[in-house]
């Protein structure tokens, strides 16, 4: 397995300068990831640099909570994608879900869905606000939605992603959408985990550090 691949090498700290985007960029390139994740602002710069390369960019909306308006969320993801986005990472209406207000957050995500088009949309749950039952919910809500990937986590709540997690949604999606396991996944062992978990690809900021677990047990094999 090539674990670079699987990686959206993440990089969404609000101080995160243009110099560490530039490392960021020239990191994916020369490891093959399979994407980079960063924020709005970001990305007329990512596409200046992984212009000629496979690296594709992965952008945030509505994040960190997931509170602003469908309106908002929709101007957002299409300006991002106008600014050379290649997927888009949506973060779930919480406040809507503990409501028990179904209708609003199917229409949040079905709506971005639409604006969108063909471009991947991933839905961040956060699992950590979550319980088991609410987890459940929201990837029916998801399915409902034709959103393309589950992630777990903004990185930015009490935790990241857990097993636990993973192979609930894995069990109500099946083969029926992608799961993003993000969150708290620092090493190789981890990262494969996950991905025998069923996840579909791994968001972390650690992604050298993973590549680097991986050519060293290689060598020792």
């Amino acid at each position: 397995m090539n674990i670079s691949e699987y990686i959206d090498y993440t990089l969404l700290n609000p101080t995160t300068t243009e110099r560490e985007i530039i490392n960021l960029c020239h990191d994916a390139r020369e490891n093959n990831f399979y994407a980079i994740c960063i924020n709005t602002s970001y990305v007329p710069l990512a596409k200046q640099i992984l212009e000629d390369t496979n690296v594709k960019i992965c952008t945030v909306v509505g994040f960190p909570f997931g509170a602003m308006s469908t309106k908002a969320k929709i101007y957002e993801a299409k300006n991002a994608i106008k600014d050379g986005a290649n997927e888009i990472d949506m973060v779930i209406n919480l406040g809507y879900l503990k409501s028990k207000n179904y209708v609003s957050v199917l229409k949040d995500i079905s709506d971005v869905k639409l604006a969108i088009g063909e471009i991947p949309l991933k839905v961040i749950i956060e699992i950590s606000e979550l319980n088991k039952n609410e987890v459940v919910k929201a990837c029916e809500i998801c399915l409902d939605a034709k959103a393309d990937f589950i992630k777990t986590s903004t990185g930015f709540s009490k935790s990241g992603a857990t097993f636990t997690a993973v192979k609930i949604i894995k069990k109500i999606v099946k083969d029926a959408m992608k799961i993003k396991a993000s969150g708290g996944i620092s090493n190789y062992d981890t990262a494969h985990k996950f991905i025998e978990a069923g996840a579909d690809r791994i968001g972390t900021s650690s992604a050298l550090d993973i590549v680097k677990d991986d050519i060293l047990s290689k060598l020792e094999a």
